[in-house]
């Protein structure tokens, strides 16, 4: 890949058929994990994913002769975008034991407000536009609609804020992740140098943690655990991010991150069809109000 890559203004029909993509597997993805947790430990999960990943991610590179370790000043600030990553995702297993799969992707996907609010003070060329704006104010309203069932006693899941509040954590964690790839030299590295640092170091720092939290280690496994594992190392964490990281290469990063405002409602969609996770008003009333703020964000000038 050049060193250079042509930047694109906006969202073309290749980048908008990728993202539609991938925001579908991620609310999938969710499922799988949330229907793996108990049986699997989740930072244990989450190590064997990253593990796996970051060994078909080097194979990949050894096969298209992507140098890795060159030195070319990235490594600061790919060892601050992995060790955000690794955060984003300790949350995201974590808030699964508290909370619902599609309730928690919607928390997770405040990143974009992340990104519009600090991107554009480093990167000026990312600003939004005031309609832009509009989209995410209203966006936010509606992910603030859905945390408040939280807090009510009609909600579902017992302590369900607790993994609300990892979700949104999460999001802040991925927002920041997304500000330093573009913010950095990362910007000009390679896509799957750019993944490398992301899951290498939390294929290091999930084991620690799950070390820490007493998860039990184990292999023995049903070959249902063990498919959804395959599916979110190769699909997830190797495919999908690194079709990401490509994107973030060559298209405005504050459009792609709140086009992935649909993500919530694949995660709806499976939770509800394969979880039988309960369909609140709210929460539908939450992902209208994600997907109309995705319309307004990614209009062009």
């Amino acid at each position: 890949m050049p060193n250079t890559p042509v930047r694109k203004t906006h969202l073309d029909s290749l980048a908008i058929g990728l993202l539609l993509a991938c925001c579908a597997f991620w609310g999938f993805q969710q499922i799988l994990i949330k229907a793996t947790v108990g049986e699997v430990p989740p930072l244990w999960q989450a190590t064997l994913r990253f593990w796996g990943a970051t060994v078909l991610l080097w194979l990949w590179c050894q096969w298209r002769g992507v140098p890795l370790f060159s030195r070319d000043g990235t490594l600061r600030a790919g060892l601050l975008a992995g060790l955000l990553f690794a955060g984003e995702f300790a949350f995201i297993y974590l808030g699964l034991m508290h909370t619902s799969a599609s309730r928690l992707t919607v928390f997770l996907y405040t990143s974009p407000f992340v990104v519009a609010l600090l991107l554009p003070r480093v990167v000026p060329g990312e600003a939004l536009r005031r309609v832009q704006w509009i989209g995410l104010t209203v966006a936010f309203a509606a992910v603030a609609l859905a945390f408040s069932e939280g807090f009510t006693h009609s909600s579902p899941v017992a302590g369900q804020w607790r993994g609300d509040a990892m979700a949104l954590a999460a999001g802040v964690l991925w927002g920041l992740t997304t500000l330093t790839i573009r913010a950095s030299r990362l910007a000009s590295a390679s896509a799957e140098k750019t993944l490398f640092y992301q899951v290498a170091v939390t294929a290091a720092v999930a084991p620690l943690i799950s070390l820490a939290l007493g998860e039990t280690w184990s292999l023995d496994y049903s070959g249902q655990a063990w498919g959804s594992l395959a599916l979110q190392t190769a699909v997830g964490a190797f495919a999908s991010y690194l079709t990401w990281m490509w994107l973030l290469r060559h298209y405005p990063a504050t459009q792609m991150s709140s086009f992935t405002f649909l993500t919530p409602v694949f995660a709806l969609l499976f939770g509800v069809v394969l979880l039988g996770e309960p369909l609140t008003l709210q929460l539908v009333v939450a992902l209208v109000g994600v997907a109309v703020g995705i319309v307004l964000v990614s209009r062009r000038g």
